[in-house]
């Protein structure tokens, strides 16, 4: 592509640059006006300018000379005019190349942060004398390395030398000449070094022909008036023959390495773009390998430089003869080699330097302009560029911002290219993004609604809220809403949809009727599942009447609730949403099947009861259905074992439920599964020979049982078959167990449901069946159900039995007595004395005082049993008879004849008491005056002892031996005594015993009030009395002398 359709901006804003005054403020030659200047370089934030006469001066930002040295020995010895000079980037080094025709070129490094102390001028690092052959001839090119660890010298009669070593400290070069011919060199360029664009392998990149050094410099680019060529310089092929990469030369200052040093631009370097070299016809890239690319720009070119990441180019006027060898201009090439003079003045006024900078990525010119004196170097520094012209003036060029930039092209709606400059400077995505907007509001503007939809999607992002609504207001029109959709469709695929969004484009969906468009939106799918708002897009679904589409949608997002909900209200398959419920969890199935509960139940009572069974005894398994509309017959004979295996297998295992101290089991059937979570029950039914897993229950907790009693209001039927199989659960510890408080709600609302149904029944076989089952609650021994809520509910029943039950239940024997004796039902009474007496002795005291209360009465029960009774109460001690005497006495019922049999036999029996206790007390005193003339004789009479073996070890006496008064005999070494207090060994048992006796006698006799308590609560208050007499509480205390 030629230059000339190149479109041209003015990217550069360009200002005069002035020198400062001197100190005194008279007026001075300004810093660069003359012809004295030989060379200029940039570099660690100053310039440094060389002159004719050798001298270097160095100059600041204001562009004011901080410093100047010469770089010969001495004043009056001159080493030649300075040619070229060099800043080591990063360092304070500092190369000069001086040149004097009638000697040897110099070649010297410096260290500018290094002053002599003599003469405070830089010290000379290193001295080199540049070696051609002892001919004589200008130097027409010059190169580095960056690291100085290779210098190229270019001469006017074709030689180059090369110079290897370390120039930085001094310690040896080797210079030598490595390429000669019969054109004068003008320019000199080594391979730039490694960068984050010439690093990673391009396209096309072959590792066996190019490897770039990491300081650079392994191929040193050469160019003549008629060629351009490599030589090699490091590495393989150091010595090789130049190889000719092409058959043209350039004129001097036309070959440029294609890097911006001073800049942290990446330049135009890369794979194969390693110099620009600029010709009459055009300007080219070259590498290793060859040309690179090519960009047509004709006219005459004097001079190429890199700046950031674009290309200056300056084209001398058109009456100055061209510097390439086809033209015609050697001659004027030598004079540029040597002398660099300024051109002659030109007569035309308009025959001026035109000067160009060029971006070759974008293929667009930054800024021209024409000036009027020549051109005579171009460097950059501080970020800007800075052209000096022969007439002494200096202009600094500095880039405007890139909003500036983008603002041009804006005003000239140059949006592509305004894209393609913020992504080359980088910007980020949000900057990029407005880009895009302001190009569719364009194309929008001009009525391309396709274009101006696709820019509006590119520049989709998180930072654009209200963009996005503004775009969507304007394609509201109907015959935009494909393109609306399109919008919203990819704003859902980018993540950044709210619920409007989503609402809005089902709303389209359902306007066009595109039922296919709707069922793929509905079903796209990401790795990290639905890209849209779930709950907007199934209430929309519920709303258009897509039901089909909200239960998808609903399974797909896991929300099970919705599914049932429109399995319920919308679609009205209680039975399909029943047997969804029972695939989920435990805890989504319980709340699903509370909040239709009252529906399932009147649509599928049985079902329904079953489920509410099985969930509440904890054997809910997910997948374990009640109905099999899809089985055949042979599916389901083999899901009938499998499930009677796992029963019976499951049975066996204890279940870890949430409840407390909860046991479960369940028997997973393989039974049709409308919508179960794949998670819980397995997707297809196991065939013939087959073996199928035993798959445990999943813990959950058991609710309590009262929570399912509101379901069952208009469903007395099924709420008995639920209590009466959950008791059954419990009562056979089948299935886990149930607390106390759960227990007892369950007993009091079966016996409350059990009355009502019997009040219900009209015949009294049915009605009997229902009270038995009510009398069997109350006469359970697991019944927990409280004493106040039986009698409150049998007194509203009228349910009789009920009483009696409950006071038999809670032992309130003498209640039931009690009212039966005042009810006057004497058979009754008699029943419950003889039902409940063994249990309750008390009872007969009270049936003597009824029993002989009246004489209809006593004529009701009868002499016989009023014997009986009086029997009882002898026997059992309950009453003494003069206490039976008095009860009698009370009235003139009963007659002597009728207790005197029982008075006879007591007072028999107490004369045969009185004489057992005399003939005790004449045993007891005659053992008492043994006892006391035994020891008697043993205070006063010898006691002969014949024992002739040792009680202790059964062996014969011999002395020591220790004889006791109880006729026991030992030897002294058995009884193993250390003090005097020796006891018989045979006795100390027996005597410790009655010491033990006496000393509970001594602590008896102080505990006074023991005695009250005992004689309290005595009914034989003289027998206590003397019991306590023995013990020695009544005895006087033992009176001790003073």
């Amino acid at each position: 592509m030629a230059l000339t359709s190149w479109k041209s901006f003015n990217f550069f804003t360009v200002t005069p640059v002035k020198a400062p005054d001197e100190v005194d403020k008279t007026p001075s030659r300004p810093l660069f006006e003359g012809t004295d200047i030989t060379a200029i370089a940039s570099g660690s934030d100053s310039i440094f300018i060389g002159t004719s006469t050798g001298h270097v001066h160095v100059c600041n930002s204001t562009f004011k000379i901080v410093r100047s040295f010469h770089t010969h020995e001495n004043d009056y010895d001159h080493s030649g005019s300075i040619r070229h000079i060099k800043q080591v980037e990063g360092t304070a080094l500092l190369v000069t190349v001086s040149e004097d025709l009638s000697n040897e070129p110099v070649l010297k490094v410096w260290a500018l942060d290094k002053p002599e102390k003599k003469t405070g001028f830089p010290r000379c690092q290193t001295t080199v004398i540049i070696n051609n052959g002892r001919r004589q001839f200008p130097i027409s090119a010059f190169a580095t390395t960056p690291s100085l660890s290779l210098v190229a010298v270019g001469f006017a009669n074709g030689s180059i030398t090369l110079i290897r070593g370390d120039l930085i400290h001094d310690r040896g070069t080797k210079q030598r000449i490595i390429f000669e011919s019969e054109e004068p060199i003008t320019n000199l360029c080594f391979s730039p070094p490694v960068t984050s664009s010439t690093a990673a392998p391009q396209p096309g990149y072959n590792p066996y022909r190019y490897h770039p050094a990491a300081d650079g410099g392994d191929t040193l680019y050469v160019s003549t008036i008629g060629r351009v060529l490599t030589l090699i310089t490091a590495g393989k092929g150091t010595g090789q023959p130049a190889r000719v990469l092409e058959s043209q030369g350039c004129g001097p200052g036309c070959m440029t390495p294609a890097i911006d040093f001073s800049s942290g631009e990446r330049g135009l370097s890369g794979e194969g773009n390693d110099i620009v070299i600029a010709r009459d016809d055009a300007i080219y890239f070259y590498g290793p390998n060859g040309r690179g690319a090519c960009y047509a720009y004709e006219g005459p070119k004097e001079m190429v430089n890199v700046f950031k990441n674009y290309i200056s180019l300056v084209s001398p006027p058109a009456s100055q003869p061209s510097t390439a060898a086809r033209t015609g201009g050697v001659s004027n090439t030598l004079k540029r080699l040597v002398g660099r003079g300024a051109p002659a003045a030109a007569d035309d006024p308009f025959d001026v330097t035109k000067f160009t900078l060029l971006d070759t990525e974008l293929k667009f010119v930054a800024h021209s302009e024409r000036l009027v004196s020549s051109v005579r170097n171009v460097f950059n520094s501080w970020g800007d560029l800075f052209v000096l012209t022969f007439d002494g003036k200096l202009y600094r060029y500095h880039e405007v911002s890139l909003q500036d930039k983008l603002d041009i092209l804006y005003a000239r709606n140059l949006y592509i290219l305004a894209i393609n400059l913020a992504q080359k400077a980088g910007v980020g995505e949000p900057k990029l993004r407005a880009i895009y907007r302001k190009y569719a509001d364009y194309l929008y503007g001009k009525g391309d609604w396709d274009g101006s939809m696709q820019w509006y999607i590119k520049a989709l992002g998180p930072s654009n809220e209200e963009g996005i609504s503004t775009v969507i207001r304007k394609f509201l029109d109907t015959q935009r809403i494909h393109n609306l959709i399109e919008y919203l469709e990819e704003l859902h695929m980018h993540k950044i949809a709210t619920s409007d969004h989503t609402t809005l484009l089902l709303n389209c969906y359902a306007k066009l009727k595109d039922i296919d468009k709707l069922e793929r939106f509905i079903k796209q799918t990401s790795g990290e599942g639905l890209m849209f708002d779930v709950d907007t897009a199934i209430a929309m679904c519920r709303q258009a009447g897509y039901y089909e589409q909200a239960v998808y949608l609903a399974q797909k997002q896991g929300d099970h609730e919705v599914v049932v909900a429109v399995m319920v209200e919308n679609l009205d398959r209680i039975s399909e949403a029943l047997s969804y419920i029972q695939g989920l969890d435990p805890e989504m199935a319980y709340a699903s099947l509370m909040k239709y509960a009252r529906t399932f139940l009147k649509e599928t009572p049985e079902r329904t009861t079953d489920f509410f069974v099985e969930y509440y005894t904890g054997r809910y398994f997910p997948g374990n259905k009640i109905t099999s509309e899809t089985q055949t017959q042979h599916g389901k004979h083999e899901s009938g074992i499998q499930s009677y295996l796992n029963a019976t297998l499951l049975q066996q295992l204890p279940y870890m439920g949430g409840g407390v101290g909860s046991t479960a089991t369940n028997t997973p059937t393989n039974v049709a599964n409308p919508g179960p979570s794949p998670k819980n029950v397995p997707e297809s039914t196991p065939s013939e020979g087959t073996t199928v897993p035993l798959v445990l229950p999943k813990a959950y907790n058991i609710p309590k049982p009262r929570t399912a009693f509101s379901s069952f209001v208009e469903h007395p039927k099924e709420f008995v078959l639920f209590l009466e199989r959950v008791l059954e659960n419990v009562e056979t510890g089948g299935y886990g167990t149930m607390n106390e408080g759960d227990r007892t709600d369950i007993y009091t609302t079966l016996f409350e449901i059990y009355l009502q149904r019997a009040n219900e029944e009209e015949k009294k076989e049915e009605k009997e069946k229902w009270e038995a089952k009510a009398k069997r609650i109350i006469e359970s021994k697991e019944t927990l159900i409280d004493t106040s809520n039986v009698l409150l509910i049998s007194h509203l029943s009228d349910f009789r039995d009920g009483t009696v039950l409950v006071r038999e239940k809670q032992g309130l024997r003498f209640d039931i007595f009690r009212s039966c004796c005042s009810a006057g039902d004497t058979a009754g009474a008699v029943r419950a004395l003889k039902k409940y007496g063994a249990e309750e002795p008390q009872l007969y005291l009270a049936a003597l005082s009824y029993f002989t209360s009246s004489p209809k009465v006593l004529g009701e029960v009868g002499e016989a049993e009023l014997q009986r009774v009086l029997k009882v109460i002898d026997e059992q001690g309950l009453m003494k008879p003069l206490e039976v005497v008095q009860t009698l006495s009370t009235n003139a019922v009963a007659t002597v004849g009728m207790v005197k049999r029982y008075l006879g036999d007591t007072i028999e029996r107490e004369r045969r008491e009185i004489q057992n206790n005399r003939k005790m007390i004449e045993t007891y005193k005659v053992e008492t005056e043994k006892k006391k003339a035994e020891i008697e004789d043993l205070g006063t009479k010898p006691s002969v002892f014949q024992a002739q073996r040792c009680q202790a070890c059964n062996l014969q006496l011999d002395l020591p031996t220790v004889h006791f008064l109880c006729k026991h005999s030992f030897h002294q070494r058995c009884l193993n005594q250390v003090d005097d207090n020796v006891e018989c060994l045979a006795c100390a048992s027996p005597n410790q015993t009655i010491r033990t006796l006496r000393k509970a006698q001594d602590e008896t006799s102080d505990r006074h009030d023991y005695f009250k308590m005992s004689l309290q609560e005595s009914r034989d208050k003289f027998g206590t009395i003397s019991d306590f007499f023995g013990r020695g509480v009544m005895a006087v205390p033992p009176v001790i002398p003073n």
